[in-house]
């Protein structure tokens, strides 16, 4: 993977973040404007998402944007909105990790 598609990832992951941290707005306090704005945020994060699927397919993008978000949305819920992951979810986490690790680990000249 590049520095190109990494930053496609990296994008789409503040996207997502930022839809998820409305979405989470939404779900607080209600109002059809905001869950109007989280969805539209949602669609331009899976757009971005596009250009990692046609770089490195997708199986690929997806394992690969669905831990960096699930890292990404952690981090934001403890540190902005105070939520406390139990040691197992953090056990999770790391395993989650750990699988997409393995995953893109090169393959010594395997493509």
């Amino acid at each position: 993977m590049n520095a190109v598609t990494l930053g496609w990832l990296a994008g789409s992951t503040v996207v997502f973040m930022v839809a998820n941290a409305t979405l989470k707005t939404y779900a607080a306090q209600g109002g059809g404007a905001v869950l109007a704005g989280a969805l539209a945020l949602f669609c331009l994060g899976n757009f971005l998402m596009v250009k990692v699927m046609r770089e490195s397919g997708l199986g690929l993008a997806i394992a690969l944007s669905a831990v960096f978000q699930l890292v990404a949305i952690t981090l934001m819920a403890m540190v902005v909105f105070g939520e406390r992951p139990t040691p197992l979810q953090f056990a999770g986490i790391l395993l989650s990790v750990v699988a997409v690790t393995m995953i893109v680990w090169p393959q010594g000249g395997q493509t």
